[in-house]
């Protein structure tokens, strides 16, 4: 199968590229500063173009592209360009998509748990509503930009992403330097709920919606929640990331200090908010999970 993939170079893509291609898919990376290489395709959102013929032979198409939401302190020029490129490149895509022949089966987009706000304790499934936020905004405007594929007959798949482990990048990567020294600590009141997946299971999760690990993937559409089944409190993160590194994490960053380092709205809504999910499609369709619990997790990924 034939599959192209925008964002191939980052986290979750690079790691997709490379299961697709030791299942004997053809991976086809979709660049933004054009065709650079072999198996490669260019598109430029600016000028809302697609290579000509970049479909071409796609059964699948995986959407991850999109400006880093915490590469930057949330101004407002960032915050522009994390919601344009988001909407804008995903509705080119779509509409790409939509308009070749034939067409692929399915699209599967990115999206994030940051789509239901900061809920507290409740549980959360795909049948939840959209919570409030910037962060939710951008979530519910990304995933509604995919609608001319949808409109065309296209399995089209919303993955709401949790946090992602791995000690490649991202936020655990992030965390490490810190929690190795043993300054790692709580966020907050450490009471927020953190939707986490590992990053074999993000690309698993990406697998299953494809239709490659079991038919009922095939019939998944509409929001998946691409998390474990197991959330955890920051305090419960901290605590057994410290256990798994023999490292105290006694300390607590106060609310304070994470906004005034990084503003007031990107650290309530990066690091304070709390989103309990379940991945409730995933289960029921069948997805078996490498990792379900975190301590696991963490030991099989850090090596310990």
């Amino acid at each position: 199968m034939r599959v192209l993939v925008s964002g191939s170079h980052g986290l979750i893509g690079s790691e997709l590229v490379v299961r697709l291609r030791a299942s004997g898919h053809e991976p086809v990376r979709l660049v933004r500063s054009g065709a650079a290489g072999l198996g490669e395709v260019g598109w430029d959102i600016g000028a809302g173009r697609v290579d000509p013929g970049a479909l071409e032979g796609v059964a699948a198409v995986v959407h991850l592209a999109g400006e880093g939401i915490a590469a930057h302190r949330w101004s407002a020029g960032h915050k522009r360009r994390v919601l344009e490129s988001r909407v804008e490149g995903t509705r080119l895509l779509a509409q790409a998509v939509a308009a070749a022949e034939p067409r692929p089966s399915v699209l599967v987009s990115g999206s994030a748990v940051g789509y239901y706000g900061d809920r507290g304790d409740e549980e959360l499934t795909e049948e939840s509503e959209g919570g409030l936020g910037f962060l939710a905004d951008v979530c519910r405007d990304w995933e509604a930009a995919t609608a001319p594929a949808q409109d065309a007959g296209v399995r089209v798949v919303h993955l709401r992403s949790g946090i992602v482990l791995s000690p490649k990048g991202g936020a655990l990567a992030k965390q490490l330097p810190l929690f190795r020294l043993g300054l790692g600590g709580r966020l907050g009141s450490g009471r927020q709920w953190m939707s986490w997946i590992s990053l074999d299971d993000e690309v698993g999760a990406v697998l299953h919606a494809l239709g490659q690990s079991g038919s009922e993937g095939r019939q998944v559409s509409g929001a998946v929640n691409a998390t474990a089944p197991a959330p955890v409190t920051n305090a419960e993160l901290t605590r057994t990331l410290a256990r798994v590194l023999h490292r105290p994490a006694v300390a607590r960053v106060p609310a304070t200090a994470l906004a005034a380092v990084m503003g007031s709205e990107m650290a309530r809504e990066m690091l304070l908010a709390g989103q309990r999910v379940t991945p409730a499609k995933l289960t029921a369709t069948g997805y078996g999970f490498r990792h379900t619990e975190l301590e696991p997790a963490l030991r099989q990924l850090l090596g310990r």
